[in-house]
């Protein structure tokens, strides 16, 4: 833990008035609400090195293409413009654009401030994209060496609301939010010989113990005796061994049961269908999902949650040996169904399988989402900042779409359809293979299928699946995807107001009081 990055992220409603030459202080938000802020509100900052004169002259220089920004006082204090607009595919928020300009711009020293300016809408947006800037795993010895605790202080000035401020509960969700964020990146960034399976159960145990909530586990040899052929096969070669655990959280009163599933490959080699030495690198990143759940079930339940909320995470290395799993071998999975293997390298379909049966037959739950880096295919389809999102539910795809807009971890939709799809799936000697026919008949859609096929595609609850190959990180870096994204988009199970109004059935985004009350009747999202 001593050579982790040491930066303490802080959200404050009014952090006190300080020069830049103590506090370096970088000021964001689109130009237009940046001009709505008054003097009186920003002075404390600034003063006496930075004049109204200089404030004013800089906002008039500002002009952001797509963002731009104007030092105000040497390299002490700096703001910062945003777009103007965005396309109906992005966060109005700008979230991507702030993590960049909070990257780029953000001042030096140990003692920093951020203030974003925005509407409240885009409050909880903002503040998981400024978290994603302020990774915590380093192993580099220089940051070891260095023992004092760097702070950042985030403080939002809201436009269209009087006095600007946020309450204490606000903060605490943000802060949160914040912490699951960053702990699905330190996760994510950690290499599989400090992250492998046994140390991704200390993560959940940890997490279990903050919580008051004892996690099942069910691993190794019991796996294969309880008929988990998918999470058993995949991770039985690896030195540590493949396990099921679930974090269950079941308040009095809750009136449906929830379940995420997370694929936690702690490292793919590809198994026998062995990767190439230019495409292993990054595979430590193969838990995103299950990293991304685990931060998000810890900010959600902090927050108070309405519902029976179930986290399962699917845990295996992929690794090569012995007892490896070889193509042509037929597994039997959790379902009862039976898989032959023609690609050991699709291998988070068969842990994810087992973990959404699992979740419908022994949790019963109402609501499936299973949340995985699957596909190098979903780069193509959807890009580097938008998850693609399947499901069986018209209105919980354009429920994820809404989601990802209010809270920054963008989606998009795949195709949904299994009758022209599955067949590439199919064996003579099983009930199915693991990997298609023909590499280029919508790759990412047909291995979302995959794992539906498990629970059955006339099965009547509501199958969410995400895969976030490509938003997992940026660059070298893990981004804590995933997180916001969940607990938007199951907000309105939340005690929390925040939480109430980004979710997609939250406060009125653009749509009128009667349709919400439509689709509340039709979709009872949750």
């Amino acid at each position: 833990m001593a050579k982790m990055a040491n930066v303490v992220l802080e959200f404050q409603a009014f952090p006190g008035d300080s020069e830049p030459q103590t506090r370096p202080v970088l000021i964001i938000g689109q130009q237009s609400n940046l001009q709505q802020v008054s003097w009186s509100q920003i002075k404390g900052k600034l003063q006496p090195a930075v004049s109204t004169e200089v404030w004013q002259a800089a906002l008039g220089a500002l002009n952001p293409n797509p963002t731009d920004s104007c030092p105000l006082y040497l390299n002490h204090a700096v703001v910062a413009a945003l777009p103007p607009h965005v396309s109906r595919h992005n966060s109005p928020s700008s979230a991507h654009f702030v993590s960049r300009v909070v990257r780029s711009c953000l001042p030096g020293g140990s003692k920093r401030c951020i203030v974003m300016v925005c509407k409240h809408s885009d409050v909880f947006a903002s503040a998981c994209a400024i978290a994603r800037t302020f990774p915590i795993f380093s192993r580099r010895s220089a940051s070891s060496r260095r023992a004092e605790k760097k702070h950042v202080t985030v403080e939002f000035v809201i436009v269209d609301r009087d006095g600007g401020r946020l309450d204490p509960a606000e903060l605490e969700c943000l802060s949160n939010a914040a912490d699951g964020v960053r702990l699905a990146a330190r996760i994510v960034d950690t290499p599989c010989n400090e992250m492998n399976t046994d140390h991704f159960l200390d993560e959940i145990k940890a997490v279990g113990t903050e919580l008051g909530i004892t996690p099942v586990i069910i691993r190794g040899e019991e796996l294969k005796q309880k008929g988990f052929g998918g999470i058993y096969g995949v991770g039985k070669a690896a030195e540590h061994l493949p396990a099921l655990a679930v974090l269950s959280h079941t308040p009095d009163g809750a009136t449906q049961t929830i379940a995420w599933v997370g694929k936690g490959i702690v490292y793919d080699t590809g198994g026998l269908s062995i990767k190439g030495k230019t495409s292993m690198p990054g595979m430590k990143r193969d838990c995103g999902g299950a990293a991304a759940i685990l931060g998000a079930f810890k900010a959600t339940v902090k927050q108070g949650f309405k519902d029976n909320l179930h986290a399962v995470f699917c845990l295996a290395e992929n690794a090569v040996g012995p007892a490896a799993t070889r193509p042509d071998d037929i597994h039997t999975m959790y379902s009862g169904k039976t898989v032959e293997i023609n690609n050991t390298d699709a291998e988070g379909r068969l842990v994810l399988a087992d973990g959404v049966v699992y979740a419908s037959k022994d949790l019963s739950a109402d609501i499936i989402l299973d949340m995985a880096t699957l596909t190098g295919a979903q780069g193509i389809s959807t890009g580097k900042y938008h998850a693609a999102v399947m499901t069986n539910s018209e209105q919980w795809e354009a429920a994820c779409v809404r989601a990802g807009r209010s809270s920054g971890d963008l989606a998009h939709p795949l195709v949904y359809c299994p009758e022209l799809h599955f067949s590439e799936f199919t064996s003579a000697v099983a009930d199915m293979k693991n990997s298609v026919a023909d590499r280029e008949n919508a790759q990412s859609s047909c291995a979302g299928l995959f794992i539906g096929s498990h629970l059955g595609f006339d099965w009547s609850g509501v199958w969410v699946h995400v895969d976030i190959a490509s938003p997992v990180h940026a660059g070298e870096r893990a981004t804590g995807f995933g997180v916001a994204l969940l607990m938007a988009l199951f907000g309105q199970a939340s005690d929390d107001s925040m939480l109430n109004d980004v979710s997609p059935l939250g406060a009125a985004t653009s749509i009128s009081e009667d349709k919400m009350e439509r689709d509340c009747k039709r979709r009872r999202l949750v």
